[in-house]
């Protein structure tokens, strides 16, 4: 490495540092079984068995925990609906690049959720969310809903990815050009069409955080995040660890059983987004589940003759209509449908109060009160549209859409998603500037069984790409077994107590429910 190079390096992580961040198993759930997945029957005698799978171990050296239960809380809006939760924030230090070839290092934040009767010498499960949120907000989701019955026998860890959440923050983009991203360039002054702005607002942003970040703009791709776990296990003192890859976290997961395959002692891979797939048939898994979702919303809405009337889905179209039009300005359309998604989302409280709650939300933006849903989309673009985001999903994705390319699907798209197509058509363009990165590693060979989760209604990623994971995981020969919960909601462990059951037994003995099991909604 040059000086020069060098030096760039040590002034862009000084940069980074500046940016600063705040603050005994349950029993098998009782499920239906629906067919087993294809060349990984879970019931089916090996001629040569496996090894067992290494056990889960306590930290022999663990971070320094201090409490933050009502801090995190208040900062998600967040009521428990579990007495005795506790939530505990840390941080650790990683290197910037694990081979050393880059210089500098960060902060990683962490949370650890439990309850009062959690055993102490219960060994811990990491959860990561990858880039698709903080991976400690979807932990203090998860642990103030259905979060009891993983939590009540072991404590679960959440890491955040570098610059997103309590991890050294990446404040890489100008005012402007962060207010354009925000809203897909809706309110630009710019001439050209909404496709125009939507590019322009996605190059500026990549010019500004590439021109600071350079030569580790890289540096936020998911074999870094891989890493980042890996620095984890290092700092604990344990053998190997167990994952939870909810989303994009998944596609951290298998990075990092990629990368340090003897390291791994559980892995269950939670909604997990597709491999290898363009970023228009991303978007449209995406937006597939968000539609499902506000249609099992919907449904939900009219049980319990809620504020929006018989037709939620048509109200919700002449909301969408007016944020498109201005009426709801400074609300962009992508800023309410981010909203939407976010509360479609939770599993946080009870989930009756959760629809009528949206349900009055989004009645009084519709009669002209809009500080309700104004206060939803701010926190919808605290959880999804940070400068860590945006970098680290423009480091992950492939194959860029062309201008074209997403002027024919909006037609297309808005009349089979009517609700969120055109808006995710636009967003796909966001990091169509963005420089190329590897894809990210992917295992050839697993030491461990797998559990493979997935929700039918998931508003954060779909369920498109559940196949073609479940299908990698099979080339690799282990045993793996698939379940599915009814519910809508993202992501699955965090909805389904039904699901959670299944995590709680495998992280004991690492022994899998039947394959092709169905969860309730």
């Amino acid at each position: 490495m040059t000086q020069n190079r060098s030096l760039l390096v040590f002034v862009v992580c000084l940069s980074l540092f500046a940016a600063g961040c705040g603050a005994g198993p349950s029993g098998r759930p009782d499920v239906a079984v629906e067919q087993n997945s294809p060349g990984q029957p879970a019931d089916t005698e090996s001629e040569d068995p496996a090894p067992e799978p290494p056990a889960l171990q306590v930290p022999v050296t663990d971070l320094s925990w201090q409490d933050c239960t009502s801090d995190t809380l208040g900062r998600y809006g967040y009521a428990p609906r579990t007495p005795g939760l506790i939530l505990e924030c840390a941080d650790f230090e990683a290197p910037v690049d694990a081979s050393g070839e880059m210089f500098g290092s960060f902060s990683v934040g962490a949370l650890r959720a439990r309850l009062d009767r959690t055993p102490a010498d219960a060994p811990p499960m990491v959860l990561t969310s990858g880039a698709d949120r903080a991976s400690i907000e979807t932990l203090a989701d998860m642990a103030a809903g259905q979060g009891a019955t993983l939590l009540a026998t072991n404590p679960v860890v959440a890491v955040d990815r570098r610059g997103i959440g309590r991890s050294t923050a990446v404040d890489c983009t100008k005012f402007d050009a962060r207010a354009a991203l925000a809203d897909l360039g809706q309110f630009a002054g710019a001439g050209g069409d909404t496709v125009d702005r939507a590019v322009t607002a996605g190059r500026d942003a990549t010019i500004e955080c590439t021109d600071l970040l350079q030569p580790q703009e890289l540096a936020f791709a998911t074999s870094y995040a891989a890493d980042d776990l890996e620095r984890l296990r290092l700092t604990w003192g344990v053998d190997s660890v167990g994952l939870i890859g909810t989303g994009n976290g998944a596609s951290t997961a298998l990075a990092f059983a990629a990368q340090y395959p003897d390291r791994l002692s559980r892995l269950v891979l939670d909604s997990p987004t597709g491999l290898g797939a363009d970023e228009m048939t991303v978007a449209e898994q995406k937006t597939q589940g968000r539609e499902a979702a506000f249609t099992a919303f919907a449904g939900r809405c009219v049980a319990l003759d809620c504020s929006l009337g018989p037709d939620p889905r048509a109200a919700v179209a002449e909301l969408v209509q007016r944020a498109r039009s201005g009426a709801l300005r400074p609300l962009s359309t992508h800023a309410l449908l981010d909203g939407i998604a976010y509360a479609l989302a939770s599993s946080a409280g009870d989930p009756t109060q959760r629809a009528l709650a949206l349900s009055t939300t989004l009645s009084a933006a519709r009669s002209g009160d809009t500080a309700a849903l104004t206060q939803l989309a701010d926190r919808a673009a605290d959880a999804y549209g940070t400068d860590g985001q945006f970098v680290a999903r423009c480091t992950d994705g492939q194959q860029w859409p062309s201008p074209q390319a997403v002027r024919d699907a909006t037609g297309s798209w808005s009349e089979l998603y009517p609700v969120f197509g055109t808006d995710a058509a636009l967003a796909a363009l966001a990091c169509a500037s963005w420089p190329t990165a590897p894809a990210a590693p992917l295992p050839s060979e697993l030491p461990i069984p797998v559990l493979l989760l997935s929700g039918a209604a998931d508003p954060v990623v779909g369920n498109g790409g559940f196949a073609a994971v479940s299908g990698m995981i099979a080339t690799t020969g282990t045993q793996a077994a698939s379940m599915t919960w009814q519910g809508a909601g993202h992501p699955t462990v965090g909805g389904s107590a039904c699901a959670q059951s299944a995590v709680a037994g495998y992280v004991a003995d690492a022994a899998l429910p039947p394959d092709g099991s169905v969860c309730p909604a």
